[in-house]
């Protein structure tokens, strides 16, 4: 049964997951029953970026215990419920365990079984009809064969973009088939460096987007981290180097100071410290999506994903409900971030 939230207009996009974190800091400090599994981030991400009436959609399996606090922000952000399959086991919940040099450690609160891959990720025949021609889509998927059926069913839907996010390393050789599919199937493919290297090999960052080119993927987004990250057209070859917005801001520092760029004032940007990076690459992909699917341009995307980014770097788990309130701040963001970004020539 699904939550009842849909209307008749359009879903620009469809994201996918819920999870609900709890939130261990290297510093013993906790934060409980944050939104998190890659859907909500994504939602936040994309929706800074849509100020027309774009409709943003989550489809993800949820027990009758999902907090009201994690229904509430949904609601209030805008996003649409109708895709929330309410399932006959407890919602998806984890500890999610920050390490001072960047690593986290996942484990899981609530039993899982089989049931938890269609409570990730519900196949598209059992979502609401709405969801199932959505303009876009972006899912994190498991770097394996595992997935593909599910992404096919996306791309054959019509969609005019399928963004394809692997939400861990691949932990043993991916067959090449496997491979070919798992980063072709979707117009955008966006690994972090080491999902990347686990998949294709270690190398410089161009060495592995020119494989993961190699092997079918259309556009690569190669996230850096506090790096930035290189986006690459494998048509064209345009390739372009994006600073992270806090590591322009302050130096690659986490905490607030001096701003590094001259010339430029952060006044009306509410520049917070670097807090949590848990969801920041989900967030990235969704204003990525937003800026592919709005104007085709891939500076534009990426400086896109890159502000969305830096506001969930900013909070706890996930950002307040008030998308509408940081449109102009991200607007200063970018205005900030474009003239640093680097024309790479393959």
């Amino acid at each position: 049964m699904a939550m009842a939230n849909s209307d008749d207009a359009a879903l620009e996009l469809v994201t996918f997951t819920i999870i609900i974190d709890d939130i261990v800091f290297p510093d013993g400090r906790t934060s409980m029953a944050c939104l998190g599994g890659g859907g909500p981030q994504t939602a936040f991400g994309a929706q800074l970026w849509f100020s027309n009436g774009e409709r943003v959609g989550l489809a993800s399996g949820v027990g009758a215990d999902f907090p009201e606090s994690c229904k509430d922000w949904l609601e209030t952000t805008g996003v649409d419920t109708g895709g929330l399959i309410v399932w006959p086991f407890a919602t998806l919940r984890a500890w999610q365990v920050l390490e001072e040099d960047g690593r986290r450690v996942e484990v899981w609160r609530v039993p899982v079984g089989e049931e938890v891959w269609g409570m990730l990720r519900p196949e598209m025949n059992v979502l609401p009809p709405l969801y199932q021609k959505a303009k876009t889509y972006h899912a994190g998927v498991h770097p394996s064969g595992l997935d593909i059926p599910f992404l096919r069913a996306m791309r054959n839907s019509g969609a005019e973009v399928v963004s394809v996010e692997v939400y861990t390393h691949a932990e043993e050789v991916v067959p090449r088939s496997d491979l070919q599919a798992l980063v072709s199937t979707g117009h955008i493919f966006s690994p972090n460096e080491r999902e990347a290297a686990s998949l294709v090999g270690p190398g410089p960052p161009l060495e592995m987007i020119e494989r993961l080119s190699e092997l079918g993927a259309e556009i690569v987004v190669l996230r850096r981290g506090d790096q930035g990250c290189i986006v690459h057209r494998s048509d064209s070859k345009e390739t372009w180097d994006v600073p992270a917005f806090h590591t322009v801001v302050f130096g690659g520092g986490k905490k607030k100071g001096k701003s590094k760029v001259q010339n430029f004032s952060l006044e009306g940007m509410d520049v917070k410290d670097a807090i949590d990076p848990t969801g920041c690459g989900n967030t990235f992909c969704g204003g990525f999506l937003a800026g592919w699917y709005k104007t085709r341009n891939l500076l534009t995307a990426a400086l896109w994903g890159s502000v969305s980014a830096s506001f969930m770097l900013e909070y706890e788990g996930i950002p307040p409900p008030r998308v509408s309130e940081w449109r102009g701040p991200a607007q200063l963001r970018l205005e900030l971030l474009q003239p640093l970004a680097k024309q790479i020539f393959f």
